[in-house]
């Protein structure tokens, strides 16, 4: 029997679609039709709902007391599967500075888990270094700092499995254009951050191929009207997408408005940078080395620094709604479409299409989460 479900919105790749249904086909997504057929099909009603792509989380460190870095794959299967109620249907396990050799065990145990995960698929993995600078080192531990090296990435990339999809630097150190164009053109992508790069610094490292901004605003040069800056540069330069937390701690409404203003909703990636206190209450935690304080919705470092959040992806298409910076249509795309575009991986993820497995969720008019469903089985319902 066929398989349909209804709702009152669709959000599909290039267009919103009214009250309709949507097939399913072994656990694949087949065509919105605004009729059903004349023959007797299975119907999963969410009348007074919309439908959405699954969303895609391609800066998380942590969740429910787990963290990439403590190189543990069953904590990355409940990752995995708690991501679920955040909506999130696919992710990038992201890791923090440490030595090569912790880098290169990360690697491989990602590696050696990621297909066997049951909840959010692992599309790849992120490295949010080590090839940072000092100045805003944020939670990263400025002494394995170093110059970006190809044979050292090439050793965790050959541990991983060929899955590190990402790969975080400061533009300013030194050997930054040869690392990038190599590394892009073997298919990673390169972002940068934790800089206090300038704006040449930054159009040199894009011209060489880098193409995101880490958490914008954060862990950068500020914009400075005689040195543009990091800030500067994911303000003008063309052709590049910003990463952005929008948890009401990290960046001002106002600040996030601009960048969504002056890139282009299509252009700014939703992203959590969520650490192990993700979903977790409130209380003492560690991010990578470093003890965490958690509480009023933030994570700090004791001398009072943001480490990380503890943001929900389903809470930041909330906000920027609420906030009115963004349509549903754009906060959705910002957390499902652009991550995936933006890291090379939304050949798998981040949009409704035939064929495509059908990894989505549901969503009261309201922005909030109802149900998440992976391949085409609910997995998570808030009611429950």
């Amino acid at each position: 029997m066929r398989t349909f479900i209804s709702a009152d919105k669709f959000f599909l790749k290039s267009m919103v679609k009214g009250s309709g249904y949507l097939e399913i086909v072994d656990g694949k997504f087949g065509d919105y039709t605004s009729e059903l057929p004349e023959e007797e099909v299975d119907l999963i009603d969410h009348s007074g709902k919309w439908i959405a792509p699954g969303l895609v989380d391609t800066h998380i460190h942590g969740y429910m007391n787990h963290d990439v870095m403590d190189n543990d794959a069953e904590g990355i299967k409940v990752m995995s599967d708690a991501l679920l109620s955040c909506g999130v249907t696919s992710f990038l396990p992201t890791t923090l500075t440490s030595s090569k050799e912790l880098l290169r065990d990360v690697a491989e145990t990602i590696g050696s888990v990621h297909k066997a995960v049951t909840g959010a698929k692992i599309q790849g993995i992120y490295f949010e270094g080590p090839f940072f600078t000092e100045e805003y080192k944020g939670a990263q531990n400025p002494s394995y700092f170093g110059n970006p090296d190809i044979d050292t990435f090439h050793e965790w990339q050959e541990a991983s499995g060929g899955i590190i999809k990402k790969i975080a630097l400061a533009p300013e150190r030194q050997g930054v254009q040869e690392f990038v164009q190599q590394v892009t053109d073997e298919g990673v992508v390169v972002s940068l951050g934790h800089s206090n790069g300038t704006l040449e610094d930054a159009a040199k490292a894009v011209e060489a191929g880098a193409s995101v901004f880490v958490h914008a605003f954060n862990g950068m040069r500020g914009l400075n009207h005689r040195e543009p800056g990091m800030v500067g540069a994911l303000l003008s330069l063309q052709d590049v997408f910003s990463e952005l937390i929008c948890d009401g701690h990290h960046v001002h409404p106002a600040a996030a408005g601009v960048l969504m203003e002056k890139a282009g909703h299509d252009h700014v990636a939703l992203i959590t940078d969520c650490m192990m206190a993700g979903g977790m209450p409130d209380g003492n935690y560690v991010l990578g080395e470093f003890p965490v304080v958690v509480e009023n919705g933030t994570a700090r470092l004791q001398e009072g620094n943001l480490a990380g959040s503890i943001l929900k992806l389903k809470e930041a298409i909330k906000n920027v709604v609420d906030w009115e910076l963004a349509t549903p249509e754009q906060a959705i795309m910002m957390a499902s479409l652009i991550p995936a575009v933006s890291c090379k991986i939304d050949d798998v993820c981040g949009m409704i299409k035939n064929g495509r497995d059908a990894d989505f969720i549901v969503l009261n008019p309201d922005m909030t989460l109802v149900a998440t469903y992976l391949d085409g089985v609910e997995r998570f319902n808030a009611s429950k």
